[in-house]
């Protein structure tokens, strides 16, 4: 298949890898440091399931060179993706789909609206991995997953097409009964803990081990399961244990990468996480006082990280 990777960073560079050595035309569609260094070296991965090196790989950053494609993967920011949607228009022709794999539960909406919801399926993924430097991805564990469904959650021909490629490609993949249902289960998991290691600075073993911030967790989840209820998306109330008992497993020097960001003085994706609650909440008039004081909290910060305020 031919498949463009736009946000060549961490996933984009791992999942984009994976593929182009398993013998799919993969354009990588880059900008700065992380092009030429593609350009220039190609691309590395470091992963305990094999290292592997691809010294000549299909680089740029003008998508309008690249052509029509089967298959694009948005794996920017999530700020980004409204951006990025009117930039990869050249990409898309008649049967290209266009697979978002953000944190978030906007990406579909945003991507849909700027190039129609026909082309668009509902993505995501489970994957440690950090960019060691331009062009060199290292997976630090955790077995890579890419769920991905058609919006209406039906079985179709491409859906099928693309799992076959990624599974000859190595990599896991699910297609759960409901893609929303999964997309705002992750978002329950990495909102929370992003938001709640945000605030507190801990790493995921003290947050769940000291009962106070483990309650500020378990409220943290129970009001985006409340939430995508009153979004129309019957996440179920077990969800809150299960996503507990997850966290649980995790190792306890973990922290999630809004966490990181907010700590090194990054922009993060504080809108798409905890302000996303927030917004959508008073949407629907629907109470998240948890996710509003991490949201107040880390706004400055985040103003701060954007260059839109100094102190």
């Amino acid at each position: 298949m031919k498949i463009a990777f736009i946000g060549i960073g961490a996933l984009g560079g791992y999942f984009g890898g994976r593929l182009a050595k398993a013998g799919n035309e993969v354009v990588f569609i880059a900008r700065g440091v992380t092009l030429e260094a593609l350009r220039k070296n190609g691309l590395r991965v470091e992963s305990p399931l094999g290292d592997f090196s691809l010294p000549q790989v299909h680089a740029t950053d003008d998508p309008a060179s690249v052509g029509q494609v089967d298959v694009v993967f948005v794996t920017t920011k999530t700020w980004q993706v409204p951006e990025v949607a009117q930039q990869i228009r050249s990409l898309v022709g008649p049967e290209t789909v266009v697979v978002p794999l953000q944190n978030g539960v906007e990406a579909y909406d945003q991507l849909a609206a700027a190039l129609g919801p026909e082309h668009v399926l509902g993505g995501m993924c489970h994957v440690i991995a950090f960019v060691t430097a331009p062009g060199v991805i290292r997976h630090g564990g955790l077995n890579p997953v890419i769920t991905i469904g058609e919006w209406n959650n039906t079985r179709t021909p491409r859906l099928e097409k693309l799992v076959a490629c990624l599974k000859a490609a190595g990599l896991e993949v699910r297609v759960p009964e409901s893609i929303q249902v999964a997309l705002w289960e992750k978002f329950e998991f990495i909102a929370s803990i992003g938001g709640v290691g945000g605030v507190t600075r801990a790493p995921i073993g003290v947050i769940r081990s000291l009962p106070e911030t483990r309650l500020l967790l378990e409220r943290a989840l129970q009001e985006i399961v409340g939430l995508a209820n009153a979004c129309g998306v019957p996440v179920p109330g077990q969800s809150v244990a299960s996503t507990l008992k997850f966290i649980d497993s995790l190792p306890p020097d973990g922290t999630a990468s809004m966490q990181r960001d907010v700590v090194a003085g990054r922009p993060s994706e504080l809108e798409a996480q905890s302000g996303a609650v927030v917004r959508l909440g008073r949407a629907r008039n629907f109470p998240t006082p948890v996710h509003e004081f991490i949201y107040h909290a880390l706004l400055p910060g985040e103003l701060r990280a954007r260059g839109k305020i100094s102190f």
